[in-house]
């Protein structure tokens, strides 16, 4: 009597187990695993809720995070350089390969936003666009219409992710020669942009694009009318706007460190990182550190902390 060969079944896992594994896994193995079978493909496709905890837990390892540098070359061409944190920490990692020169970092013809890993570019002359790296894919925004004649010196767009509604949109500053500026949002999914009330400032220029913080947009423009630097307030909730005082110094940038609203401040010989610890609080501004300036050759200041 023969004996009847068992089959041995494939390895079951149950489904739970199978979208925490995959939750853990970076974007780019992400997209390949999308062809294993159908069900794999509309969870990493279509389901949000899978998508929100994928990004927590890659924001949680700092393996993950990168440094993101964009500029324009003589060509007009924009390019893009991207560093893992962890290796420019690496002694072998010192020096970056092919960084831009200094003269494209400080452009204004190319404006950089983020937000979950997706850049929002504002090219001078050019309709916005997002782009997301990890998956090399991009999309142009609409174009809006402003209410003034007066000629706009620049439009600044900030992308961020609205909780209250759960929608990414994008805030557009238009600065104008002679006329108070505007604010218009576009919701990402949407082919319109709808104007905010009146921007409470005339200025001719803003330190770059708003900062998300609290459900708030931020950014610190020079008010002509007092000729000093201020800290202005969008409440995307409420859609009001607010000025918020800032510490006594001279403020080169604006930008968020640990979940708080933080700016740079300089002395003769250090530079203070000062953040607010409760948001909208004047009295809670603190300052996280002091940092000395180098001595290099051609220093002119610190932007902004990207990571402590």
């Amino acid at each position: 009597m023969k004996l009847q060969r068992l089959k041995s079944s494939p390895p079951f896992l149950p489904f739970d187990l199978v979208t925490e594994i995959l939750c853990r896994l970076p974007v780019k193995h992400l997209l390949q695993l999308r062809c294993v079978c159908k069900s794999w493909n509309s969870l990493i496709s279509d389901d949000s809720k899978f998508a929100k905890k994928q990004l927590r837990l890659s924001t949680s390892n700092h393996d993950r995070l990168h440094l993101n540098i964009t500029g324009m070359n003589s060509l007009s061409e924009l390019l893009q350089f991207d560093f893992s944190i962890s290796s420019i920490f690496t002694f072998a990692s010192t020096t970056l390969h092919d960084p831009p020169p200094l003269t494209w970092l400080a452009s204004y013809d190319v404006m950089v936003s983020t937000c979950h890993g997706i850049l929002c570019v504002g090219i001078k002359g050019s309709l916005p666009f997002l782009y997301n790296p990890s998956i090399k894919k991009s999309k142009t925004l609409p174009s809006f219409k402003t209410t003034t004649e007066d000629r706009a010196i620049k439009t600044l767009y900030t992308l961020v992710y609205h909780g209250f509604t759960n929608k990414y949109k994008i805030i557009a500053l238009t600065l104008y020669l002679n006329s108070k500026s505007e604010v218009n949002v576009h919701t990402l999914g949407t082919d319109y942009w709808q104007k905010i009330d009146d921007f409470p400032f005339h200025c001719h220029h803003c330190a770059g694009p708003g900062i998300f913080v609290s459900d708030t947009v931020n950014w610190l423009i020079y008010d002509n009318c007092s000729s000093s630097l201020v800290i202005v307030s969008l409440d995307l909730n409420k859609e009001s706007y607010q000025k918020l005082l800032q510490p006594l110094g001279t403020s080169f940038s604006l930008g968020a460190l640990r979940g708080c609203l933080c700016i740079v401040s300089h002395r003769d010989k250090f530079s203070d990182v000062i953040i607010m610890k409760e948001y909208g609080n004047e009295n809670s501004w603190t300052k996280l550190l002091q940092v000395p300036h180098m001595r290099d050759i051609g220093f002119i200041g610190y932007k902004k902390a990207l990571y402590i």
